[in-house]
């Protein structure tokens, strides 16, 4: 019974930081560890997002709940990314592509204290589709592609 005790004393307490891993490179993905302080490298991706003709649409992190919650992890953040052309173009292409609209950059920070700036590339996000719709889908993915690889690159660049 007193063992019994203890465990649950013990589950109920606030954690303290959780083990959580740095991005790592994976199939499909684009990932680019930075220099950059998780903030300084969060702002230069909205800079970034804007500069090629985007929009940051949504965003979401769960650092601050986790904190108000006794849990201290990493700070990181989701930034959904897109715009209206590229929205109706797809929409019209696939109606169940539209589920990876707005297409999700991942900002997190690393042990070190740098910051990652990570994405899984459109034409690996619309590949799935492109079969029911036609090759105008996959020149938008490709589309989208280079303007992604032109939002981290000046995100991540000095």
């Amino acid at each position: 019974m007193f063992r019994v005790l203890i465990a649950l004393i013990l589950t109920s307490l606030p954690l303290s930081a959780q083990d959580v891993s740095d991005m790592a490179e994976r199939p499909g993905w684009e990932v680019h560890v930075t220099d950059y302080d998780f903030d300084t490298l969060v702002t230069r991706t909205n800079d970034a997002v804007s500069a090629n003709g985007m929009a940051v649409v949504t965003r979401a992190g769960p650092t601050g709940a986790a904190a108000s919650r006794g849990i201290e992890i990493p700070n990181n953040m989701v930034i959904g990314v897109f715009n209206n052309a590229f929205a109706v173009r797809i929409l019209r292409l696939s109606t169940a592509a539209m589920i990876h609209a707005p297409i999700r950059l991942y900002v997190t920070e690393n042990a070190d204290g740098s910051a990652t700036l990570s994405y899984i590339r459109p034409s690996e996000l619309y590949s799935g589709y492109v079969s029911e719709a036609d090759l105008d889908l996959f020149d938008a993915a490709f589309e989208l592609d280079t303007i992604f690889a032109a939002i981290a690159q000046d995100a991540i660049t000095r």
